[in-house]
């Protein structure tokens, strides 16, 4: 997906983030850290979606502000909170819905710049949640994240 702003308002509270020269970052991906900071869609998939989502919850870093292209070594931006709109398979959402990071059609691989809704239950396997509510269906969102790394991000209950 080509470099996206994704972000609408509120505080980003930035940190800056190896990665590694050979790993491509676009303004928007959903970004985590393994050593050095990746894109969603580059992670572990695992056997499922769940799987896949609790995996990448648990290393979430937040959204890149900066690119980085093949062979940049320069550290880049990531926003760690702050709301910012996503595309989404048409749905509605109400304020405060828990949101994950989706995969692609094949079921293979997380998308970089792509949400869908969560169970309630499963605060594990989410990145943020609902900022505005929307109904009728759309194919966007309005995600309040929070960084699993700064910030804890959303977890299950005890």
């Amino acid at each position: 997906m080509a470099n996206t702003m994704r972000w609408r308002y509120g505080e980003t509270n930035p940190v800056v983030l190896p990665v590694a020269s050979e790993t491509v970052i676009e303004i928007g991906d959903l970004v985590y850290m393994d050593g050095t900071l990746k894109p969603a869609g580059g992670g572990t998939y695992g056997a499922s979606l769940a799987a896949a989502q609790e995996w990448l919850h648990d290393r979430f870093a937040g959204v890149a502000m900066q690119q980085s292209r093949a062979g940049d070594t320069a550290e880049i931006r990531v926003a760690t909170t702050g709301v910012f709109e996503f595309p989404c398979a048409s749905a509605t959402f109400d304020v405060g819905a828990r949101l994950g990071v989706d995969d692609n059609v094949g079921g293979t691989a997380l998308l970089d710049q792509q949400v869908i809704a969560v169970s309630i239950v499963a605060p594990q396997l989410s990145i943020g949640y609902c900022a505005k509510r929307v109904n009728p269906a759309a194919t966007s969102v309005l995600v309040d994240i929070i960084g699993t790394l700064t910030h804890a991000g959303p977890q299950a209950p005890l």
